[in-house]
């Protein structure tokens, strides 16, 4: 369910998963939503790509808690190679 997935960024730290729901909720049915706490951003799941994508247009720039929303299609994580911190330099 990839396509009805969506990233909001430029969230208030003070926005909370529920306040998130409320939103999305007005423009379909709601799967799930992850917060991000303390980092400007979240994800929420919609039931499908239609309703996704017709929140995706009403809220992308709407103001909520002083900040202007960010909406997109989130992308699926990249497959980054894992960081080594090597402390054997010599």
């Amino acid at each position: 369910m990839q396509d009805s997935k969506l990233y909001v960024g430029n969230l208030s730290y003070s926005t909370s998963s529920e306040k998130l729901q409320g939103l999305f909720a007005a423009h379909g049915s709601v799967v799930r939503v992850n917060v991000m706490e303390g980092k400007g951003f979240g994800f929420v799941e919609m039931s499908s790509q239609a309703e996704a994508e017709a929140a995706k247009k009403a809220l992308d720039g709407t103001e909520v808690d002083g900040r202007n929303l960010k909406v997109d299609k989130a992308r699926p994580p990249s497959d980054r190679p894992r960081r080594s911190f090597n402390n054997n330099r010599y």
